[in-house]
């Protein structure tokens, strides 16, 4: 009986083993704190190609938003802000003393901002960058 134990647990552990073996690139992860309408840290690095969870931790007593992407896509979100942001990954809504989560893939080295647009947030400097190596 012994054995039999013996030999389920270590079949089990190279089962564990072997799945590991396959498994995609581990999903980095990002804590991004929201307090008095500013992005903590402001400024973080990341590889890419691997995923990226951004945990987004609201401590303010007002909604906010995270919104990430190139300068052509701030522009669009400079001149119509929508209140709440769906299903996009590059366009979260962060309720008042909340947190929201997202995953993302960058595919290529580069800079890429991220910013509250709602009305004042961004001139009150609720604007960071992810350094994308």
């Amino acid at each position: 009986m012994f054995h039999r134990s013996l030999a389920a647990i270590a079949l089990l552990i190279g089962a564990a083993v072997v799945a590991g073996c396959g498994a995609s690139p581990p999903v980095q992860r990002v804590e991004i704190l929201i307090h008095y309408s500013h992005f903590s840290p402001a400024e973080l690095t990341v590889p890419h190609g691997v995923a990226v969870t951004f945990v987004l931790i609201n401590e303010d007593p007002i909604d906010h938003e995270w919104l990430i992407g190139d300068e052509a896509f701030h522009e669009r979100h400079r001149t119509g802000t929508e209140p709440i942001h769906g299903e996009r990954p590059d366009e979260v809504s962060v309720r008042a003393m909340s947190s929201a989560q997202t995953t993302l893939t960058f595919d290529e080295p580069g800079d890429v901002d991220f910013i509250c647009h709602f009305p004042g947030h961004e001139a009150y400097g609720m604007a960071g960058v992810v350094h994308v190596t």
